[in-house]
């Protein structure tokens, strides 16, 4: 039975093909190289907010998406003075209980 309530979970991975941004409550609180698997420890993202999400098109056109990012687009963050926008996310997962441990 799926759940229809209100997502309580504060804990999401965006991955996207080289990264992964671990975000708790819209905060940027760690970066994952995918090939790796180490963390970045002097990434840009972290400390972050998550602003939202860009969409591309092929006509050249962008979507911003001021909501929380979906699959196909870009994570946008303003970080640290400077925007960072990533490319487009491949799924959006939650971390394993022994990945958010490792956070603090």
């Amino acid at each position: 039975m799926r759940y229809l309530g209100k997502e309580r979970r504060i804990h999401k991975v965006y991955v996207t093909r080289n990264t992964e941004y671990h975000v708790r409550r819209d905060v940027c609180v760690a970066v994952r190289d995918r090939r790796t698997g180490g963390f970045l420890r002097g990434h840009m993202a972290l400390s972050s907010i998550v602003t939202g999400g860009l969409a591309f098109h092929r006509g050249g056109g962008i979507f911003p998406n001021d909501k929380l990012p979906r699959v196909g687009e870009s994570l946008f963050f303003v970080a640290k003075g400077r925007d960072l926008v990533t490319s487009p996310i491949e799924s959006i997962d939650r971390p394993e209980r022994e990945t958010v441990a490792r956070y603090n």
